[in-house]
């Protein structure tokens, strides 16, 4: 038999039932998040560098801006290059799962359609390596490159970042003073760069970045370029050559990609998907802001060393110019999409270049007027 409750004792025990399923569900909603945090999604990605080079690092830094952001939901770990597939494989080995992703550079897929070197070999119109991403973010480049791939089948999300320094013409046994001087030399470059030095008359070699120098060491090159002041001295490029001609058209307007397998992206969420779109766009400025301290430091460095540095004079410089503009028209011929590209860039070029070339100042006027007048 039960007793009849007072209304105050129906209304104490009714709040002590409420109590106690807030409590239930609270527990449960804290709990929710601490079983998704425990959660961690490793993606193996490699890079196409040396683990010395500073290149590597730039990929390390993209990494761990993703992991510090994400928590302990995504973690990415980077391996150097060919310790899962060597260094020209790595969109392939992205592609097909064999990695979740990697690091490296859009011309390095050169032999797969030639449209792909557009993205960092030869001048770019004039364009300097951060128009040419604002090309490709916003000009249209991007919805070209991710057409390419699928073209070829290749299930991969690409990022482009970074936009590096131009990149010398080359280290050489000895000073390029003329085309001329070029001609018969023994050299390594990759990309549409292969075609530009052919057409000047070198015999050239794409070798992967970590087998410059053992081979200029060899005689098996007489000269190479890689990219920048820290990647050269580290490679140990003053250690076998002391001659650098500095300034060239041939990768001008270069940057790095960053991949990843279609369907391990795809399967993150959101939010993830927000983090990684976001230290892309962190890493990038990071990057070039890196690069200038590193870069000048290391300039430096190398002329301790004994290295002797030339610019690389004008006539070469047009000379890879018309060059260029043969090879242009050639590939342009012999595919579609290479052409498309070049359209593409040429007129974003031609309106974004007007608008920087008449609003910058010389920079290089206010240098010389506060240092070249003391040296």
């Amino acid at each position: 038999m039960s007793e009849r409750q007072s209304p105050a004792q129906a209304k104490t025990k009714s709040r002590r039932r409420f109590l106690g399923t807030a409590g239930v569900a609270g527990a449960a909603a804290m709990a929710a998040p601490m079983t998704a945090v425990a959660q961690t999604t490793t993606l193996r990605f490699q890079s196409t560098w040396p683990a010395k080079d500073i290149f590597h690092e730039y990929a390390n830094d993209f990494a761990k801006k993703v992991n510090d952001m994400a928590g302990n939901r995504l973690k990415i770990e980077v391996l150097p290059a060919g310790a899962v597939v060597p260094a020209f494989q790595l969109l392939e080995g992205v592609a097909k799962g064999t990695l979740d992703g990697g690091h490296g550079v859009v011309a390095y897929h050169y032999g797969k359609n030639s449209a792909l070197a557009l993205w960092g070999s030869g001048p770019g119109f004039g364009m300097d390596p951060n128009m040419l991403l604002a090309w490709h973010y916003y000009g249209g480049g991007k919805a070209l490159l991710d057409e390419i791939y699928k073209s070829l089948n290749l299930e991969v999300v690409s990022f482009l970042y970074g936009p590096m320094p131009t990149q010398p013409f080359g280290w050489f046994k000895k000073p390029i003073a003329k085309v001329e001087d070029l001609k018969g030399t023994k050299f390594r470059t990759v990309g549409l760069a292969v075609d530009m030095y052919t057409a000047m008359g070198a015999a050239v070699n794409p070798l992967p970045g970590g087998e410059i120098v053992p081979a200029l060491d060899r005689g098996l090159i007489d000269g190479a370029e890689f990219n920048n002041a820290t990647s050269d001295r580290i490679l140990g490029f003053a250690d076998v050559v002391k001659n650098c001609m500095l300034q060239s058209f041939h990768q001008s307007t270069e940057q790095f990609e960053i991949l990843f397998n279609k369907g391990k992206y795809d399967a993150l969420p959101a939010e993830l998907k927000a983090v990684i779109d976001y230290a892309v766009q962190a890493a990038s400025a990071d990057m070039s802001w890196k690069a200038i301290e590193r870069n000048s430091q290391d300039y430096i460095e190398l002329k301790k060393a004994g290295v002797k540095f030339y610019k690389t004079p004008d006539a070469i410089l047009r000379a890879q110019l018309a060059a260029w503009d043969d090879i242009m028209k050639k590939k342009s011929a012999e595919n579609p999409m290479f052409k498309k590209v070049l359209d593409s860039q040429r007129a974003f070029a031609e309106r974004a270049g007007a608008w920087q070339n008449d609003y910058l100042v010389d920079f290089k006027m206010a240098w010389n007027h506060y240092f070249r007048r003391r040296s």
